[in-house]
């Protein structure tokens, strides 16, 4: 396939990408740089539009092998497999005048958590597409932590092309764009939510996390199904994936943290359909 700069055979050396991934940025606070998140994805569904054939945004996503995408059980609900379309290695949405092209891959199956329900419990499902993907210096796949790990505290990123904020006045941003966003303990997650239109009564599931809390910062309409990530405590320049967008109230409101599905308390499910299927774990645990 042939991309901005030639064929697939003079791609620019990793040097090479990083000085231009440097110039090569929206220049707005909060939009990524070029292949900053490798392992970001965007769905988008086949609709048919005037009798025209147009590819329509759903939600974000993560890769976890060449063949499997991780999202949001949500956004996946009512979706037909072969009207999906998996995008990988995308940046700025604009334009195909990149560093290294986005690629393309159908959607095979999808599977849903089997006690998904709609107050996000379990908000998990998996995306088997009908080509591979190969690995690029804008697509890679995020590593997935063990079913023990705690994120507390960290400062993590979440990355995605949703809204700046709700109504109609918040518009889609066409730079993937990113929010570094603290996650917050269950106990005071659980205390936060209960303050607001929620009520004392409510709940907060343990396949749940969340994080935010700070005015101005966190996902909007848009960035469901996408990845928060983490650092290694150990080696900051290695991340692992701790939530999937689920749901807020509202866009980055004080003392509101938005909701994420927990892919370390969803990790023993992920391997088992993993296992079920002949799938290498070895793509997100390297």
């Amino acid at each position: 396939m042939e991309n901005a700069i030639g064929t697939e055979h003079n791609h620019p050396t990793s040097r090479e990408i990083r000085r231009l991934c440097l110039t090569n940025t929206g220049g707005n606070e909060g939009e990524s740089e070029f292949g900053e998140f490798p392992w970001m994805v965007a769905i988008l569904r086949d609709e048919v539009i005037w009798g025209e054939l147009f590819n329509i945004y759903e939600c974000g996503d993560s890769v976890i092998a060449p063949n499997v995408v991780l999202t949001a059980a949500h956004c996946a609900r009512n979706a037909e497999p072969h009207l999906l379309v998996a995008r990988a290695g995308e940046w700025d949405a604009q334009t195909k005048q990149e560093v290294l092209p986005y690629q393309d891959a159908r959607v095979k199956e999808i599977i849903r958590h089997e006690k998904y329900n709609d107050t996000h419990i379990n908000d998990v499902a998996l995306l088997i597409l009908e080509t591979p993907l190969k690995w690029e210096e804008n697509v890679r796949p995020i590593c997935l932590p063990e079913s023990n790990v705690n994120f507390d505290h960290s400062r993590c990123y979440i990355s995605g092309w949703g809204k700046d904020k709700l109504g109609e006045d918040g518009a889609y941003s066409l730079i993937l764009k990113k929010v570094d966003l603290p996650v917050v303990p269950h106990e005071t997650c659980q205390a936060n939510l209960s303050k607001t239109r929620l009520g004392r009564f409510f709940h907060f599931d343990q396949s749940l996390i969340c994080a935010g809390g700070e005015e101005g910062k966190g996902a909007c309409k848009g960035d469901d199904g996408s990845p928060l990530v983490c650092p290694d405590p150990k080696n900051p320049k290695r991340y692992y994936q701790a939530g999937i967008v689920a749901w807020g109230i509202g866009c980055g409101a004080a003392n509101v943290p938005g909701v994420y599905a927990s892919v370390a308390y969803l990790r023993n499910w992920i391997n088992e359909k993993f296992s079920a299927r002949g799938i290498d774990f070895k793509h997100f645990t390297v």
